[in-house]
């Protein structure tokens, strides 16, 4: 069995058995483009120590048409599920069924100047990427819409 090395938090180097190293980046919905205001509505995470990729979304419409009451509700969980999908891979992920999970992840988080955009994007360790990224998407989009 081999060791992956890893950083951990007090800037040593030390060896991790069990975690692997993740992205992420939030998925923001920015109605106006102009105005750059967002409401955060998923999740992409992706590990390739794990050859996991996957998207998760909970989108607060009431919030998004706060920012804009003209906003294309439908048009938004469509772009979403593209979204959900090019990340689950296979025939619905359309011409980039054929790509490793890794250049979709690349894809899916590169700048854009859309009304479905992703964040920055962050790294971390975790034990299962299924698990981390519900706990991302409860503490970085469900949150907000259970305290707004």
């Amino acid at each position: 069995m081999s060791e992956r090395y890893s950083v951990v938090t007090t800037g040593q180097v030390g060896i991790e058995r069990d975690r692997a190293v993740f992205e992420y980046a939030l998925l923001r919905v920015v109605p106006c483009l102009e105005r750059g205001e967002c409401v955060n509505a998923g999740v992409i995470l992706y590990s390739q120590e794990r050859a996991f990729l996957a998207a998760r979304w909970d989108l607060d419409e009431d919030r998004l048409r706060a920012l804009d009451p003209g906003v294309d509700v439908v048009g938004v969980r469509r772009a979403l599920d593209a979204v959900e999908r090019m990340c689950r891979g296979g025939e619905e992920a359309g011409q980039a069924a054929g790509e490793r999970p890794g250049p979709r992840f690349r894809w899916l988080t590169a700048p854009r100047s859309t009304i479905v955009q992703a964040g920055p994007v962050h790294g971390g360790l975790t034990l299962d990427p299924e698990t981390e990224v519900e706990r991302l998407l409860d503490r970085l989009v469900r949150s907000n819409i259970s305290s707004g």
